[in-house]
C-alpha cells in the first residue's frame, strides 16, 4: 500500500477532517468518489469523567466503539488555510470524524505508475533494498522512509542490530538501483553513529 495521506483532527461538527498530504497528487488522490485502504493508527482516547480513565472514541452507542472501514470513500475535499480538509461517504458527524484520526489512507502501490522522472521513486519502490557502500560493503536494509521537512530519510536496519537514519539526498545516496535491488550510500564520517 502507498500511503497518500493520514488523517488529522476533524474540522466543525459535519464530519469533516483534516488530512496531512503525503503525495504529490493531491488533487487526483483526494478527488470525489476516489475510495482510499485505510491502515488504522493509534485510536484516539477521549476522557471520560465518571470513570477517571480514557476510552476509545465511541459511535452513537456507547457499548460499540467505532470501527474503522477498510475503505473510505472521498465524497469532497477542498484545501482550507493551506490544509486539506475531506469529507468521507457515511462520516456526518465530529464523533465519527474523531475516531477517524490518525488513519493512515493509501492506495494500492501495484495501481500506481513509476514516476517519470528517474530521479524520483515511491516510498514502495525503495523498502526492502540492501544498502551498501561504494566498495560493496553490506550497511543494512530500507525498512521505511521517513518524510521530514528538510528531506525524506532513509530508515536502516542495521545488521548488528539496531536502526540509523538516511537523508536521502544526491551526495550521500548516490546511486540507486531497482533492478539490482540495492541503494549505494556514501554516508559521511559519524553519520551511522548517531
Amino acid at each position: 500500500m502507498l500511503i497518500v495521506g493520514r488523517i488529522g483532527k476533524p474540522h466543525g461538527i459535519r464530519g469533516e477532517v483534516t488530512v496531512e498530504v503525503r503525495t504529490d497528487e493531491p488533487e487526483a488522490r483526494f478527488a470525489p468518489g476516489a475510495v482510499l485502504s485505510t491502515e488504522p493508527g493509534v485510536p484516539p482516547r477521549v476522557e471520560t469523567p465518571r470513570r477517571g480513565g480514557a476510552e476509545p472514541a465511541a459511535t452513537a452507542d456507547p457499548e460499540v466503539a467505532y470501527l474503522v472501514p477498510d475503505e473510505l470513500t472521498i465524497e469532497a475535499a477542498r484545501w482550507h488555510q493551506g490544509r486539506m480538509l475531506v469529507a468521507f461517504e457515511g462520516v456526518l458527524d465530529r464523533e465519527t470524524a474523531e475516531a477517524l484520526r490518525g488513519t493512515l489512507l493509501g492506495v494500492d502501490s501495484a495501481s500506481v505508475a513509476p514516476p517519470e522522472d528517474p530521479e524520483e521513486f515511491h516510498d514502495h519502490q525503495l523498502v526492502g533494498l540492501a544498502v551498501v557502500t561504494p566498495a560493496g560493503e553490506h550497511l543494512g536494509e530500507v525498512v521505511k522512509i521517513d518524510h521530514a521537512p528538510a528531506s525524506d530519510l532513509l530508515v536502516l536496519r542495521r545488521p548488528q542490530g539496531g536502526s540509523a537514519l538516511i537523508p536521502f539526498v544526491k551526495a550521500i545516496v548516490p546511486e540507486v538501483d531497482l533492478a539490482g535491488g540495492r541503494v549505494v550510500v556514501d554516508p559521511p564520517a559519524g553519520l551511522l553513529d548517531l
